[in-house]
């Protein structure tokens, strides 16, 4: 059974940072991409980095020079370094096992274009 665990998120100001880990069981880890998405309510679910298999990475434009995504295969972990967090960043971040280049409306985990979803942690960023 697949299992992907968030956790390292909570409340900063702004400026403030917060790194985001998930741990996956359950697949081969190396051979997957991963990625992290997330959804403010009212919001679409929205495409936040991905870390390919292959070490490429992909960062939608607003996050660019202020968060890093990187993965640790042995560890079978990926992690979301956030810095520079601004307001407009609060959301319930979620970890996904083979991310899909778009962002999606409705609620995250619902989206069948992503293999496996985690529960989600949620980053609250405040002034």
């Amino acid at each position: 059974e697949v299992h992907l665990v968030e956790s390292g998120g909570g409340s900063v100001q702004t400026g403030g940072s917060l790194k985001l880990s998930c741990t996956a069981s359950g697949f081969t880890f190396e051979d997957n991409n991963m990625g992290w998405y997330r959804q403010a309510p009212g919001n679409d679910c929205e495409l936040v980095s991905i870390a390919n298999f292959d070490s490429s990475t992909y960062y939608t434009d607003s996050v660019k020079g202020r968060f890093t995504i990187s993965r640790d295969n042995a560890k079978k972990t990926t992690y979301l370094q956030m810095n520079s967090l601004r307001q407009e960043d609060t959301a319930l971040y979620y970890c996904a096992r083979d991310p899909y280049l778009a962002n999606f409306t409705g609620p995250c985990y619902l989206s069948r274009y992503v293999t496996d979803w985690g529960q989600g942690t949620q980053v609250t960023v405040s002034s």
